[in-house]
């Protein structure tokens, strides 16, 4: 039986606790905005483990890659509007799981530029969204983060004073991968038996 790394029940707790909180944007910050963060590290961490066991060869590239999709498309399910503001964020962070979807891909199937520096694949993503080419810039983007799923750190100074565009946002959710990468790893020992099955 294929092991469930994320749920549709899991994804509609963040929903009903996105609506519930009211979220609306505020000259202050609303403190209801930490919980669009948290339910992105969640999914992240879904995605993580997934990448972890096929690293340990627990699962298969095929079966990461499908259990990838299969969390990407409880993400993108659609679902009754919480509010202007609330969807609005959400959509933000729907973009950034979009990097992140993208990346553990790219790492997963191992097909990722590992010459050029962060830093070019971070101006490369710019120029194509300049362009106008959006599947250009995930895709730099997504070689970006595959390498930081390998190990290697993000180029603050590169990302540091990104103007508001779909790069950032894209970004965002790279910098969720590092920033869990750094947390608590253990994630990576998990082996999918019964014991781990409450930490998902």
């Amino acid at each position: 039986m294929k092991e469930e790394f994320y749920t549709q029940g899991r994804w509609k707790n963040w929903i009903n606790k996105i609506k519930e909180s009211e979220f609306t944007f505020q000259e202050e910050e609303d403190p209801a905005a930490a919980i669009f963060v948290n339910a992105m590290d969640d999914v992240v961490l879904a995605c993580l483990k997934v990448v972890a066991r096929c690293d340990r060869d627990i699962i298969s590239k095929e079966e990461a890659l499908s259990t990838i999709d299969d969390i990407m498309d409880i993400v993108f399910e659609e679902h009754e509007s919480l509010g202007e503001d609330a969807d609005l964020m959400l959509e933000s962070l729907k973009t950034a799981l979009t990097a992140v979807f993208a990346s553990c891909h790219k790492y997963v199937e191992g097909e990722f530029n590992k010459d050029a520096t962060l830093e070019e694949l971070v101006k490369k993503a710019i120029d194509a969204e300049n362009d106008g080419n959006i599947d250009g810039a995930l895709s730099s983007l997504s070689q970006l983060g595959a390498r930081v799923l390998k190990g290697e750190s993000l180029p603050e100074e590169a990302i540091a004073d990104l103007p508001y565009s779909l790069v950032a946002e894209l970004l965002d959710g790279i910098d969720a991968i590092s920033a869990a990468q750094m947390g608590d790893d253990s994630y990576k020992e998990e082996d999918g038996s019964e014991d781990d099955s409450g930490k998902l």
